[in-house]
């Protein structure tokens, strides 16, 4: 008989200690989920955050790229040149070409492309030019279109014509002749030094 209480009590014990555990594991089970949506609305804030700190970098950049072309003091740095409107692209390695506006003097130092029919040949445009003609900036829904005219000390008139994209920092430029095919660079924009 005593060992028949020994086993019902034990059984009513744990039976207790059962009840106890799954009333203490559901109220866990709440706690958990309310910790777990906390920490669901900390990480939705924390990506609210950062993308709103990128809006910010990006809207910075955009002005910044504005105050140098309005500024008249930038570069243009190619990557690549390419004849238009097939030829094969070339990618551009020398540190040293550049398109440089300095206010209303330019200087540039870029391969060409010259050419009527193949065989094409390269040369570079080495040239310090005190002024130009036509010299117009245009703003666009992607950015700036920097254009102007110049001889290049030759009977040849070549138009520039440099298209600047403020969201992605890209450029292209378009030198065009009556007598040769456009040559176009692709590069970036960055301020003079």
């Amino acid at each position: 008989m005593k060992r028949k209480l020994l086993i019902i009590s034990t059984l009513l014990l744990f039976g207790a200690m059962c009840a106890v555990g799954y009333t203490q594991s559901v109220k866990g089970a709440g706690a958990d989920s309310g910790t777990a949506e906390s920490r669901q609305a900390q990480r939705e804030q924390r990506h609210k955050m950062r993308e709103e700190r990128r809006a910010q970098r990006l809207a910075e950049y955009e002005r910044y790229l504005d105050s140098l072309v309005l500024s008249h003091q930038f570069q243009f740095i190619p990557q690549d040149i390419q004849q238009q409107p097939a030829g094969p692209t070339r990618q551009l390695n020398n540190p040293n070409f550049q398109l440089a506006i300095w206010g209303s003097e330019v200087d540039v130092c870029l391969p060409y492309i010259k050419g009527v029919t193949p065989p094409y040949y390269y040369v570079v445009l080495n040239y310090t030019l005190p002024s130009v003609s036509n010299y117009l900036t245009e703003q666009t829904h992607d950015g700036w279109v920097v254009s102007f005219d110049t001889s290049l000390y030759s009977v040849t008139d070549y138009h520039f014509s440099l298209s600047i994209y403020t969201s992605s920092g890209s450029a292209t430029l378009t030198i065009s002749t009556s007598w040769y095919p456009d040559v176009e660079y692709d590069g970036t924009i960055i301020s003079i030094n």
